[in-house]
């Protein structure tokens, strides 16, 4: 008798168990994310549209378009070498903690820590960061409308009023406008694309360089990997998505190729001068000799990309979040859910102030000082991951060199370039930048020490898992793991 067989007969004579096995994640709502709503919400952290904007004018404040060009292709690079870590990880597991939880399987629960802070900062301080941006993009085409929003309380409202609408959005789910954010940021990309690639007469006027100027090729690579930064916010849904093991691997490698190669095109647009009406629109307007209505629709465009782009980096916090309340290293409130929503609505309604705190901080003291903290953080959890990746196939024996070779590779270039940050910081007098960043690099190890003598360190690590619902009635022996829940193991023969 074949072992399908074998089992089907089996499940008419097993009973009900007295407790059966359910994921630790299940609150969340299990297999309901198509595959294109996972790649809205990974295509969206990134804000390609905007990026495509933003990164040529990094680039040609350099002095060197083609030192640029080069730049961003090996940044682009480096983050595949990443994303072929991560998917070592979403290949074998599904988990809400994302990059927190993959190292955890690799480095053990202090770097998995140090990557839950990590990645928590990246995305609270993108999502403030692009907020702000696109509260000012909304304050401009209210300005451009003929309203004045150019007083300090009109662009506190606009601001809360941005922050008011995300949160609405977040409480409902990732499912609400997924569909609709990947439209807009397709239309905004054809768009700017075409304003790229098309031949344009003029020449871009650059403001004057930003300080650090000694230091633009590193900030270039920086701003480069923060804007590919946010392709692993897939890796916070896979419970949720219907085919987490293909759907999220899949996701991963595909949003930073596709989106690296249109940061490529409009970095080469930028060094051959086909980009010189967007940017001159982008930085001067109408000053500049382009007609309103480009100007209006570039905005609109870019302003979508940014809102979007804060809308999916709180979404992948408020997994974070939620997976560290289940694992017990956070307050048990942050694991509940909306009744019909599902979604972790106390994570949202603490994250969502905190990013319009932090977005509102930047309006009023510039994003210098953020963007440093963010792009380090950014760098140092993938250091961990790739590390962890190194790791965790060595432990279970399914290595082979190139991935060894890769992981390695992209931990030592990570290594290197977060160092090389934090002594530019410092040479460019950002010192309470570089503080927060050393107190962020320990804070990890502090936490694990608090947690330790807490004995709370036993439930880290959770992972979607079988189900007794998702498996047929005694095909599978009922065990205790180590926080106490109960899960489905291999039936002994």
């Amino acid at each position: 008798m074949s072992a399908l067989a074998d089992a089907i007969a089996r499940s008419f004579t097993a009973g009900e168990p007295e407790r059966p096995a359910v994921s630790p994640l299940r609150a969340l709502g299990r297999r309901r994310l198509s595959g294109l709503e996972v790649l809205a919400q990974s295509v969206a952290t990134t804000a390609p549209a905007a990026s495509m904007v933003v990164l040529p004018v990094t680039m040609l404040q350099t002095g060197d378009p083609a030192a640029g060009v080069l730049t961003v292709l090996g940044a682009t690079l480096l983050i595949m070498c990443i994303a072929g870590c991560v998917v070592r990880f979403t290949r074998r597991q599904v988990a809400a903690g994302g990059l927190h939880s993959f190292a955890f399987q690799g480095l053990g629960t202090r770097a998995a820590l140090a990557t839950g802070v990590a990645i928590l900062a990246k995305f609270l301080g993108s999502a403030a960061l692009t907020l702000h941006s696109g509260a000012v993009t909304v304050t401009t085409l209210a300005t451009l409308a003929g309203f004045d929003a150019t007083g300090a309380g009109a662009r506190l409202a606009v601001l809360a009023l941005v922050a008011a609408v995300v949160l609405a959005v977040l409480v409902r789910g990732v499912r609400v406008g997924a569909i609709a954010i990947l439209a807009v940021e397709l239309c905004s990309l054809v768009f700017i694309i075409g304003l790229s690639v098309l031949p344009a007469p003029g020449v871009v006027v650059l403001p004057a360089p930003a300080a650090g100027a000694t230091h633009a090729v590193l900030y270039l690579a920086l701003a480069t990997i923060f804007s590919l930064a946010g392709f692993e916010s897939a890796t916070f849904f896979g419970p949720e998505a219907k085919r987490p093991f293909v759907t999220i691997t899949r996701t991963v490698l595909a949003t930073p190729l596709l989106c690296g190669a249109l940061f490529v095109v409009a970095a080469w647009a930028a060094w051959t001068g086909r980009s010189a009406t967007l940017l001159n629109a982008w930085l001067h307007g109408t000053a500049s000799g382009v007609p309103a209505p480009l100007v209006v629709a570039l905005h609109v465009g870019v302003g979508c990309s940014w809102l979007a782009s804060a809308t999916a980096s709180a979404h992948a916090a408020s997994r974070l979040v939620y997976s560290m309340g289940v694992e017990r290293l956070l307050p048990r409130r942050f694991t509940r859910v909306h009744a019909r929503f599902r979604t972790p609505w106390p994570a949202l309604v603490l994250i969502v102030p905190v990013i319009a705190l932090g977005a509102g901080v930047t309006a009023v003291a510039g994003a210098g000082d953020l963007r440093h903290v963010v792009r380090a953080m950014v760098v140092f959890a993938y250091v961990l991951v790739a590390a962890a990746s190194v790791r965790f196939l060595l432990r279970i024996g399914e290595h082979t060199p190139a991935a060894l070779d890769t992981g390695t590779a992209a931990a030592a270039v990570g290594t290197a370039l977060l160092a090389y940050q934090l002594v530019a910081t410092l040479l460019d007098g950002s010192g309470a930048a570089a503080a927060v960043v050393v107190a962020l690099l320990l804070a990890g190890p502090c936490w694990q020490r608090f947690l330790r003598r807490r004995e709370r360190l036993d439930g880290i690590g959770a992972f979607d898992c079988a189900e007794s619902a998702d498996v047929l009635p005694g095909s599978g022996a009922l065990a205790r793991d180590a926080a106490g829940n109960v899960v489905l193991v291999r039936r002994s023969a």
